[in-house]
């Protein structure tokens, strides 16, 4: 029986709840990584998956510091309404920023009142506890490239997704 070990290419379908148990983010379509690659999925989701078999399901609690980070405020900012571009003029609006550095960082508007518009660069479950329910879909050998990416390789076109 294969199970998620280090460097095997694993798929999960997973469902984010917030505290009070409401989905607030749901991939139903299998998600691929390499276990233990550095693939950018939660160290945490990694550790709870490690020695699963396809089919199991798991359901991890996630300490803000273990999910989405705590809130930093240095990345809420409030600007007159004027400054703002007439088409970011709206709740939930993304808003492109780059760096000195040329990093790009996504801001959402989360609040207009009083002539000010809130700009908010804190993923929304910033400083929340969230549970994280996933599902082992796929178990594989993962190629070399898909080992030094920590991601699935597209057959068909060669591409890394």
């Amino acid at each position: 029986m294969v199970t998620v070990t280090q460097n095997k290419l694993v798929y999960i379908t997973y469902s984010i709840l917030d505290s009070r148990g409401m989905v607030v983010e749901q991939h139903d379509i299998p998600v691929g990584y390499v276990q233990g690659a550095n693939s950018g999925i939660l160290p945490a989701i990694e550790s709870a998956v490690a020695g699963r078999k396809i089919g199991d399901r798991v359901e991890i609690a996630l300490s803000p510091e273990e999910g989405y980070g705590l809130r930093d405020e240095s990345l809420v900012f409030v600007d007159d309404i004027e400054n703002v571009p007439p088409e970011f003029r709206r709740i939930g609006a993304e808003v492109m920023f780059e760096n000195e550095s040329g990093e790009t960082k996504v801001f959402y508007v989360t609040a207009i009142e009083d002539g000010k518009l809130t700009l908010d660069g804190n993923p929304s479950l910033a400083g929340q506890s969230v549970t994280c329910l996933v599902n082992v879909m796929d178990i594989r050998e993962a190629t070399p490239e898909e080992i030094r990416n920590g991601r699935p390789l597209d057959v068909q076109t060669g591409t890394v997704h």
